[in-house]
């Protein structure tokens, strides 16, 4: 057995450092956390100092038994977890897995490396120089994890018992939520205004062009200044008949820098803006190219960390970026001296580069082969960006020319590329941007005096628009903007408030669900302190203040916690009501009590106060006038569950047939009847499968005995045997690569068969 053993946390990165480091190495993975608290109420005791119980987490007891084992034959052991807290905690924690198994004896040696590539020098300089366990790293992380868990111990019951069963609260998805749901009230408080422009089109020779009118009768315009047709026609019909003469050429020269190399939250917006990737995408897809890819024959980490928020370079790096671009561009494009870039992070410790490629030489096309699309897109986007940050600036001719026409001036403006710089690589993207009409207008040869055409003089009409909803990008920039939370966890907080229902997305924008609404109202008015931006940042803060050893732990769990725990048991007092219906100054039309905004397992709709004595509801857009008062009775059937009458409801996702006994029976089916494939249920036996749509819209096959039998495919069914395993339903999936093919649906078997090559590509 070799007498050094490296412990690494994902099995791929294990893969590549073996190779670097050679036979005298073991290298295991710990596939990632090896403990996490118990999840049960009090594995935080708030009482003694907040002292933890931990328990190895199930999945990877093998993993853990196979270290505890290689250790035993090991004189030397290297902790080499992920470079960041997480990764400081995690090499932590194996120490204190092996110092319960009585391990840590004096005859061996346990020291931690760290490496933010994987690259064979960067991997040999940091085994050749390990360090300790640095506790101010691992007891940040450890606030962070006694936090989270008291906020969600504490608030997510809560939220059962007030609102519904399955919701969770969170320090920092609550926050995030807040930001979501205060921009759709904007957007529903926005009132749309009217505002016009007047616009003048001359051209000089063959080049036409176009002007906007910036003064009307000595005064200046505003957006609101022109609020009419009537006010631009009487505009439009003063400048008839009059003459256009420049008073005024101004020219400029304008740079434009290249911007700052990744951090994970640039990388991050820029990954959904130019690539459409999630967040989540994003970050797993650059995990694989830091961990190591396999390029003709070598397995070599192409990403330096991609859990960062610093913007600087390593010397080494930047040499290599210089000589790049001196090698392959004019000398032009190369600065003087190294671009350098000033970190906007406070607290920037975790890190000591940006993201970048670990050889700029290693070019997008030259490894193109060895990629996946997602991997390619992403590496060649951090290569462009970080090439591009060490380029000259971009420069532009700008001219802004005034136009007088009778008691009108008009402004053109234009600019004209005059040298390329970093944009012949890379040009960042932005959110919500109006293009500037000046990045493409270019405009004839002016001179004061001269006289112009005046080809037409109109108006256009422009209303004001609400603010955007968040996107994934713009999110996470207003995350960072606020300080809520650190970019390594934006990802996992937008799968949390989507997994959670909290959230839906349309045209990839972010709109908060009924369920979603109703729990911010609840927090942000009952615990408005800890869902508040700057609550939450100061927080992050003290995190960053532990972690570099300047603030104790256990002061700051104790000041949150007591004010934290006071108001959890001042709010158990709420009924569900209180939380979950929102009264209203109106009358129920069918028994005269008040109406409400109550929030049902499919969305919030509006009822009547006093149900169940009274069950008059509709939808909450209905309008009162027009809305039924007795519900719609299915003729000829019962419930098959009570033998009540049947009604036909409305629901979020539309119109359903349900019980008009609920909520005593909870019996509902679809308005429509599913198409029935025919195919018998290869799994129980005694239903069909029928044809059904996901609350997406998608379609899948399931069990017309569902719920007591679960089974269900997303490809159509055909009622033949596999010839391999012999399970007796196959599926039939057409893909752009493969044509139409039958397949097994059992995993683990895989048969298939292409029936219809796909088709020639043109």
């Amino acid at each position: 057995m070799p007498a050094n053993l490296l412990i690494v946390e994902s099995p791929s990165k294990a893969k590549t450092l073996q190779k670097y480091l050679g036979k005298d190495f073991q290298i295991l993975a710990s596939y990632g956390h090896v403990r996490g608290l118990v999840r049960k109420d009090g594995s935080v005791d708030t009482e003694h100092d907040f002292k933890m119980k931990y328990q190895v987490i199930d999945k990877n007891k093998k993993h853990v038994d196979a270290i505890c084992d290689a250790v035993k034959q090991a004189d030397h052991v290297y902790l080499a977890s992920d470079p960041d807290r997480e990764g400081e905690a995690i090499s932590w924690h194996i120490l204190e897995i092996l110092k319960g198994k009585k391990l840590l004896t004096p005859e061996k040696t346990f020291k931690r490396v760290v490496f933010h590539e994987i690259t064979e020098s960067a991997v040999k300089q940091a085994v050749a120089n390990p360090r300790d366990i640095d506790n101010n790293l691992v007891n940040a992380q450890q606030a962070r994890s006694a936090l989270d868990y008291l906020v969600g111990f504490n608030l997510s019951p809560l939220l059962w018992r007030k609102v519904r069963s399955g919701l969770s609260a969170g320090r920092v998805q609550s926050p995030a939520l807040r930001l979501i749901c205060e921009r759709e009230i904007e957007i529903r408080a926005f009132q749309t205004r009217e505002y016009w422009t007047v616009h003048l089109d001359s051209h000089k020779g063959r080049q036409k062009f176009g002007a906007k009118l910036t003064e009307w009768q000595g005064k200046k315009l505003d957006q609101f200044d022109i609020p009419n047709d009537a006010a631009q026609a009487d505009i439009v019909k003063g400048l008839a008949g009059q003459d256009a003469r420049v008073t005024r050429v101004e020219k400029k020269k304008k740079s434009r820098s290249p911007a700052a190399p990744f951090t994970t939250s640039t990388l991050q917006q820029e990954g959904v803006r130019k690539l459409g990737m999630t967040t989540d995408r994003v970050m797993r897809t650059a995990q694989q190219l830091y961990e190591g890819i396999n390029v003709g024959g070598e397995t070599v980490g192409l990403i330096t960390y991609m859990r960062t928020d610093a913007v600087a370079l390593s010397n080494e790096a930047l040499a290599d970026i210089r000589e790049y671009i001196g090698s392959n561009f004019d000398k032009d494009y190369l600065p003087s001296a190294p671009v350098v870039y000033k970190n906007k992070s406070k607290n920037a410790q975790e890190a000591h580069e940006a993201v970048r490629p670990t050889a700029i030489g290693r070019t997008p096309e030259s490894i193109k082969t060895f990629l996946s699309p997602d991997q390619f897109k992403l590496y060649q986007m951090i290569w462009k960006r970080t090439l591009a940050c060490q380029m000259a600036p971009a420069k532009f001719d700008t001219v802004g020319v005034d136009i007088a026409v009778g008691e009108g001036v008009f402004r053109a403006s234009g600019q004209t590329l005059v040298f390329p710089g970093f944009i012949a690589v890379y040009q960042e993207d932005a959110d919500d941007v109006e293009p500037d009409e000046e990045d493409e207008a270019r405009l004839p040869a002016l001179e004061e005096g001269e006289a112009l055409p005046i080809d037409k003089v109109f108006g256009e009409q422009h209303y004001t628009q609400p603010p955007p909803r968040y996107s994934e990008a713009s999110l996470v920039k207003a995350l960072e903007e606020f300080g809520i939370g650190r970019p390594s966890t934006y990802a996992s907080i937008i799968k949390t408030l989507k997994d959670r229902e909290y959230v839906d997305l349309d045209k990839k924008r972010f709109i908060p669900t009924d369920t979603g609404e109703v729990v911010n109202k609840f927090l942000t008015e009952h615990f408005t302190q800890y869902v508040d931006y700057n609550f939450t940042a100061k927080m992050e803060d003290r995190l960053d203040e532990i972690s570099n050893g300047s603030r104790e732990w256990v002061p700051v769990l104790d000041e949150f916690w007591k004010r934290f725990y006071d108001t959890v048991v001042e709010k158990q007092g709420l009924s569900r009501k209180e939380v979950t219906q929102e009264e209203l100054d109106e009358d129920c039309p069918k028994c005269g009590n008040k109406l409400a905004i109550r929030l049902g397992k499919r969305g919030r709709f509006i009822g009547c106060t006093t149900y169940p004595e009274c069950d008059y509801t509709r939808n909450l857009n209905d309008d009162a006038a027009t809305a039924p008062l007795e519900p719609e009775v299915v003729e000829g059937r019962s419930c098959p569950e009570c033998g009540s009458v049947l009604h036909i409801k409305q629901g979020r996702y539309g119109k359903f047939i349900g019980c008009s006994a609920y909520p005593k029976c909870k019996h509902i089916e679809p308005l429509e009847p599913p198409k029935d494939t025919g195919v018998e249920c290869p799994q129980c036996q005694k239903g069909t499968l029928r044809e059904k749509k996901s609350r997406y819209g998608k379609l899948f096959y399931s069990c017309s005995t569902y719920p007591k039998c679960n089974y269900a495919t997303w490809d159509p069914p055909i009622a033949e045997a596999c010839p391999q395993c012999k399970w007796p339903v196959l599926t039939i999936k057409t893909t752009k690569r493969r044509g139409v093919e039958k397949k097994c649906p059992q995993k683990e078997c895989g048969w298939s068969e292409v029936i219809e090559p796909p088709a020639p590509k043109e």
